[in-house]
């Protein structure tokens, strides 16, 4: 995933990821994460980080290396591409442009798409994603439809995903396993 960065934004990240690594050893804590993707004008919440470190920190020995760091940013960058590509998509099915897709925007753009739904397809459709009961979609329930499909996807691709990687070697209280030392 890493791979998806170009050399300016790796070496972005690994000034920004070196600032905040005090004793040079190539880790940095999992409570120092959001200050450095603060610093790279990343802002994520605090459920997120806590989400982006147990996804890393499998061994819960609360640091994260340069290439685990590298591979959260890849997701990141990603994510916020997919975040512009959720807004354009929105602005395609809200015909109108007044904020809300209705049941017949939804059946027009699936039509032109070449999808013939039925009115009770379409009316399942916009009962999946009103959250709020109002009989039209606005961008927030549209964006949970489509994240929550997403992510189904992913988890149908990848079954064994969800297992806990097994703990890197044991280490004495107070010091950092080995992969940190090593970079």
């Amino acid at each position: 995933m890493a791979d998806q960065l170009d050399e300016d934004q790796i070496a972005e990240f690994k000034e920004a990821f070196s600032l905040f690594d005090k004793d040079g050893n190539g880790c940095i804590t999992t409570k120092e994460l959001g200050t450095v993707m603060r610093s790279l004008g990343q802002n994520p919440t605090e459920a997120e980080l806590q989400d982006m470190i147990n996804e890393v920190d499998a061994d819960g020995n609360g640091t994260v290396d340069f290439p685990e760091f590298l591979g959260l940013m890849a997701r990141r960058m990603r994510d916020s591409d997919s975040e512009e590509e959720l807004r354009e998509a929105f602005r395609v099915f809200d015909k109108d442009q007044n904020g809300f897709i209705t049941a017949a925007e939804l059946r027009h753009v699936m039509a032109n798409l070449g999808e013939r739904l039925t009115d009770a397809e379409v009316g399942e459709m916009v009962r999946e994603a009103d959250v709020d009961g109002d009989g039209r979609i606005n961008y927030d329930e549209f964006v949970k439809v489509m994240v929550a499909k997403r992510r189904n996807k992913r988890a149908e691709e990848r079954p064994g995903r969800g297992k806990k990687k097994p703990a890197g070697p044991s280490t004495d209280a107070g010091k950092r396993p080995q992969k940190c030392a090593i970079l």
